[in-house]
């Protein structure tokens, strides 16, 4: 009986498939090779991308995970790295670069230019060996739409923080101190510091740390329950900024988060009644507005085949780019691509694509790995200690950095970014 089925199960596969209706994997069928994904998306995002990647017919598998940077340094080390590998910033794929392991993209579509900072100038690195798929804003507040702040800077009460990330981390920590320094000593010098040209001991950079450290000292629990506290908000939740189990004690809801516009997500079926405005006027620097800070994903070619290849370049393209962007309200950093549709989607459009105001790439993710880590670490440092003194920390990070270059001993010509900041058209 058992071998007669199986003879059975055999006749109708290849009747299936002589009808032209082989069974497929999503993605595509599994006697067609895939190209393979590594990307940092996952639950409904994962949804909506892997919709559009269904729409453009090329196999595939894709693994999302929010360490990328992790997952792809262990699949490089073993020798299988992903075909094409989306990373969160372009700190970790200078180092993939200067090691020979990136495909040039060619192409008109991947390779197209998009100009600062979505294609960061850099000396010694060939100019097509990564392209930006995904733009986000962060130089942003978000608020609910029933208590519009005032423009002048909030205490510490007022603002919804979490350090968590699967793990204290401390990016979104950097956020704000990125966007700190970037308001109060400009484009310029942000440039300069996030590039490595400038003394992490600087004293404006050290005034500018220090306005971190100021608020937090205004409550040193509270800063100590951030340490603690995801910044996506509780599972299944709405977000810190509407975290619904606060609503008992008025004194501990928050009301202002400063994070990219990819908070949306978090929010969920609240998204809705979230508003948006720059964060600036809101910060302890006060209310100039000199730059927006700004991050994107970025993507990269591992393998070499034609498919893989192909596909990046079609997942660049307008149209496809355009129906992600109707999809999950996703952003693009081409600016011929129509913003999503929504009053806030339009808001973050209009400021990602107004050139009066510099655009600048968010420095920790255009750092070397070690340095980076020790950024973070300063920052939960300076969170756990509010009151400590700034310099000795900054200092730390500054030697990390020379231990970086005095290792790696590299020559004038080592590849390395030079330009991670638009400049106002």
């Amino acid at each position: 009986m058992r071998a007669h089925a199986r003879a059975l199960l055999l006749l109708l596969c290849l009747a299936l498939t002589a009808a032209g209706c082989g069974l497929a994997a999503p993605g595509g069928s599994d006697e067609q090779p895939r190209v393979t994904i590594l990307g940092p998306w996952t639950d409904i995002q994962e949804t909506h991308f892997k919709a559009v990647l269904d729409s453009l017919g090329t196999p595939y598998t894709y693994q999302g995970t929010a360490a990328t940077r992790e997952v792809l340094l262990a699949a490089v080390q073993a020798g299988n790295p992903p075909d094409i590998a989306i990373l969160p910033g372009v700190g970790d794929l200078v180092e993939y670069a200067a090691e020979g392991r990136l495909r040039p993209l060619g192409g008109k579509g991947a390779a197209a230019k998009y100009g600062r900072p979505w294609q960061p100038e850099a000396k010694g690195i060939e100019a097509d060996l990564w392209v930006p798929l995904k733009a986000d804003l962060k130089s942003i507040v978000w608020y609910r739409t029933d208590s519009r702040p005032a423009a002048r800077p909030a205490s510490l009460a007022s603002w919804c923080i979490g350090m968590g990330d699967d793990g204290a981390s401390g990016w979104p920590g950097s956020d704000w101190i990125e966007d700190l320094i970037l308001q109060t000593v400009g484009p310029v010098l942000y440039e300069r510091w996030a590039t490595g040209d400038l003394e992490w001991a600087d004293d404006r950079l050290v005034d500018a740390w220090s306005l971190w450290a100021g608020l937090l000292a205004q409550d040193k629990e509270a800063a100590g329950r951030a340490m603690r506290e995801d910044h996506r908000g509780k599972p299944g939740g709405h977000g810190l900024l509407f975290d619904d189990t606060r609503k008992s004690d008025d004194s501990k809801r928050c009301s202002l988060e400063h994070q990219g516009s990819f908070a949306r997500f978090f929010y969920r079926d609240r998204s809705g009644q979230a508003a948006v405005m720059d964060s600036a006027p809101l910060l302890p620097s006060g209310p100039r507005l000199k730059g927006r800070e700004v991050s994107a994903d970025f993507a990269v070619l591992f393998g070499d085949s034609a498919q893989a290849r192909d596909l990046l370049t079609r997942l660049t393209s307008r149209g496809a780019q355009q129906e992600w962007g109707r999809r999950a309200g996703v952003f693009s950093p081409n600016s011929d691509v129509p913003a999503p549709e929504g009053t806030v989607e339009k808001q973050i459009s209009d400021r990602l694509t107004d050139q009066r105001v510099p655009l600048c790439l968010d420095a920790s993710d255009v750092m070397p790995a070690a340095v980076r880590d020790a950024f973070y670490e300063a920052v939960l440092l300076t969170m756990a200690h509010p009151d400590a003194p700034v310099r000795p920390r900054l200092k730390d990070v500054q030697r990390v950095q020379e231990a970086q270059r005095d290792q790696d001993a590299q020559p004038d010509d080592t590849g390395r970014l030079t330009g991670v900041c638009s400049r106002p058209q």
